[in-house]
């Protein structure tokens, strides 16, 4: 069996563009800052994958192969996040009962899997502190990006929400091994692992999101390990989510699940 390549992914930006955090953000990934002349040619070459661009100070991750989608952003401001958090359904929706915010109310919550932060805005909204791991540098980038914007802008009530959403990039195992060894100084009322949902046969129901996260992160083959540790670590409850009609992640029995339409919340009780 072949292993398949990784995409090749490059950055550039315009003209009003941070350099320095251009740089910075070259360096975490490991890729070339591309000018305009040179991400032409590599365009035209169709020897680029993706491409981080930074406009201004908005950090887009655009698809360069294939059907043109939009690009890729973490905007908590407007869009879904604004409609969600104003008309998602507050602690009535499935996210906040699994996390059981009506016996936690404002729980710390430790994010193993934080993604593009969608879930943990939720969570932060509702009044949860929250502590969010994104291990791929590429993914890590394109959410603290979102966050700082937020922090540049003159929204208190969106800059007061993501203040409870504190970011690192670091990977889970590691996190939950030190966390471990510390006797559990700093451990959370839940833990929350939603690890990557299984690639779909027909590409065209899958999300733009989920179709680059399958591309640039890959499987979460580790996935079995995290949940075990995550297990010893938590002090009420954790939280593992999945597809609706998908196996469970571990061998080990959920205490009980909460099932939508698409999504299934397993909730396990840590292991004391």
């Amino acid at each position: 069996m072949s292993i398949p390549s990784l995409p090749v992914i490059a950055l550039s930006g315009s003209e009003q563009c941070d350099i320095k955090l251009l740089e910075s953000i070259a360096t975490q990934i490991s890729a070339p800052i591309l000018s305009p002349p040179d991400l032409s040619s590599a365009l035209t070459a169709q020897s680029l994958d993706y491409l981080l661009y930074l406009d201004n100070d908005r950090l887009e991750l655009r698809a360069c192969q294939g059907k043109k989608t939009n690009a890729v952003i973490v905007d908590f401001l407007t869009g879904k996040s604004r409609h969600r958090r104003l008309y998602g359904g507050g602690k009535g929706q499935n996210l906040s009962k699994a996390i059981g915010l009506k016996k936690i109310p404002n729980a710390s919550v430790l994010d193993l899997t934080a993604g593009l932060g969608g879930d943990a805005f939720v969570l932060a909204s509702l009044g949860c502190q929250l502590t969010l791991l994104e291990r791929n540098p590429v993914v890590y980038n394109l959410l603290n990006n979102g966050l700082q914007r937020v922090f540049n802008s003159d929204n208190n009530e969106v800059k007061q929400i993501c203040s409870r959403m504190n970011l690192y990039n670091q990977s889970a195992i590691e996190y939950l091994t030190q966390l471990i060894s510390s006797n559990n100084a700093l451990i959370p009322d839940v833990i929350y692992l939603d690890p990557m949902f299984p690639a779909r046969k027909k590409s065209a129901k899958v999300k733009k999101e989920m179709s680059f996260f399958h591309d640039i992160v890959g499987d979460d083959s580790d996935s079995h390990h995290v949940l075990a540790l995550a297990l010893k670590c938590a002090s009420k409850r954790i939280v593992v989510k999945r597809p609706r009609l998908a196996e469970t992640l571990s061998k080990v029995k959920p205490q009980f699940s909460i099932t939508g339409k698409s999504t299934r919340y397993d909730i396990y009780h840590p292991i004391t």
